[in-house]
């Protein structure tokens, strides 16, 4: 491997980080990360060319022809950084979240604000069709994070197939969080208490559901990106544009519900003003840490440049 190309597996390396570090938390998705810091259509190729062609020619060629059918030095670098950033940032974040949690969602609106403006700017050619497919992904998405969450005990195997396929789904989407979608089919905590529990049975139908779901969607994309790209990325921009609504800093907590610890947590909330929260708002503080996540999308897309030449 040259200098060169090593180089190029450390910063998607990094990029996996960051993609990681979004997946952990709910309402951020790491599809946009993915598409923020240049590296999603190359994603989108590497896994819908996990097929039976790439099968036939792992029988006939070898594993190295196979491997690079794949594309797989890349899907393992961002692989190893996803898995990385997970294990080291998902407690930190998760403590974040229950300490900080105005600071911390004022950084990622902040960074997801800025996503908005660098996805639209890959559109080409703006006219009115453009812009009514970015109103309609923004109204879809901003109806979405208003759902009432599903309180379910379903833990068969059916919807736990369906529920990993939709959420994987919705994980490669900029804009929409998978996690988020498994509360809104009330498939969080069964998911949660099969891993808890370590049922393999259980865990692998997931799994099987969300390889399903990733392999036939990733083959959609791909194509919309091939014959509708700018279509394509107007609707993204609008989920992510209404998906700014979920990760609002400040909310009014409407419901609660007890978590599989025990301890009430807030189950449905609505965004409010500032001024109307109740409680220390920290505004100047969120506002130093939404300009903070500006400018990381800034920096990630100057790491893209620099990932690309």
């Amino acid at each position: 491997m040259t200098k060169n190309r090593l180089k190029h597996y450390i910063i998607v390396s990094l990029k996996g980080m960051a993609m990681g570090a979004a997946d952990v938390v709910p309402g951020v998705s790491g599809g946009t990360i993915a598409f923020i810091s240049g590296i999603y259509e190359e994603l989108l190729n590497a896994i819908s060319s996990v097929n039976f062609k790439t099968l036939k020619l792992l029988k006939t060629e070898g594993v190295k022809a196979a491997w690079k059918a794949i594309n797989g030095n890349f899907l393992l670098a961002l692989l190893i950084g996803i898995f990385t950033s997970i294990v080291s940032l998902a407690k930190i974040i998760s403590w974040l979240l229950e300490n900080k949690p105005i600071l911390v969602w004022s950084f990622f609106f902040g960074l997801v604000l800025a996503s908005i403006l660098y996805i639209g700017k890959q559109i080409s050619k703006w006219n009115i069709l453009m812009f009514v497919l970015l109103i309609l992904g923004a109204i879809v998405a901003f109806y979405i994070t208003t759902l009432q969450p599903l309180i379910s005990e379903n833990s068969s195997p059916f919807f736990l197939f369906l529920a990993g396929a939709l959420a994987i789904c919705a994980m490669i989407l900029p804009g929409i969080s998978g996690s988020f979608i498994l509360v809104l089919l009330g498939a969080y905590k069964p998911v949660l208490e099969a891993i808890h529990t370590k049922d393999f049975k259980l865990i692998s139908i997931l799994a099987a559901g969300a390889v399903i779901g990733l392999l036939s969607f990733s083959k959609v994309l791909k194509w919309l990106f091939a014959h509708y790209k700018n279509a394509t990325l107007a609707v993204l921009t609008g989920f992510i544009l209404g998906s700014l609504n979920k990760i609002w800093p400040w909310k009014e907590t409407l419901t609660w519900r007890i978590n599989s610890h025990g301890e009430n947590v807030p189950f449905n909330e609505q965004s409010v003003l500032p001024f109307s929260f109740e409680g220390d708002p920290q505004l100047t503080m969120a506002i130093v840490l939404a300009l903070v996540g500006f400018g990381v999308i800034i920096l990630l897309e100057k790491i893209a440049d620099i990932g690309g030449k």
